[in-house]
């Protein structure tokens, strides 16, 4: 019976023990988010890396567009913009992007194409995340 009680009294003093540590940590993360460190050189976030159009008609708008912030210190410039086929047409801006500046990339999707949409379209960039892929999904119906 001592054997018990001593076990369940060293459970709970190191169950109590990482529940500390955890708290710990995740005051430090919101301590870290509180702070907004700024990042050495540039780097790019988008708002939203998927596109869906849903389903729309043939023929219809097939236009999108992708947000970016340079939450870098440096400036951020797009080498290139590649989509995975001739149906998805990219446009950029090709001058640098200021540190903590807002831009957007346009694509247009064809949509004279019936059926189900999967394209991808690459970013590639001078920034820490050097590549990124953009996806626009959705249903091209008949009528």
């Amino acid at each position: 019976m001592k054997r018990l009680i001593t076990f369940l009294f060293l459970f709970s003093i190191c169950l109590g023990s990482v529940n500390a540590q955890n708290s710990k940590k995740s005051t430090k993360a919101e301590s870290l988010k509180a702070t907004s460190v700024k990042i050495q050189g540039p780097e790019i976030s988008f708002e939203n890396t998927v596109y869906d159009y849903g389903e729309i008609k043939r023929g219809d708008n097939g236009d999108c567009v992708f947000t970016f912030t340079n939450i870098g210190n440096e400036p951020l410039i797009l080498s290139n913009v590649q989509s995975s086929c001739g149906c998805t047409t990219p446009s950029w801006p090709r001058e640098p992007i200021m540190p903590g500046k807002k831009a957007s990339i346009k694509v247009h999707y064809d949509t004279n194409r019936v059926g189900s949409i999967s394209k991808s379209i690459t970013v590639t960039t001078n920034g820490k995340t050097d590549r990124i892929v953009l996806r626009i999904t959705g249903n091209i119906l008949t009528a």
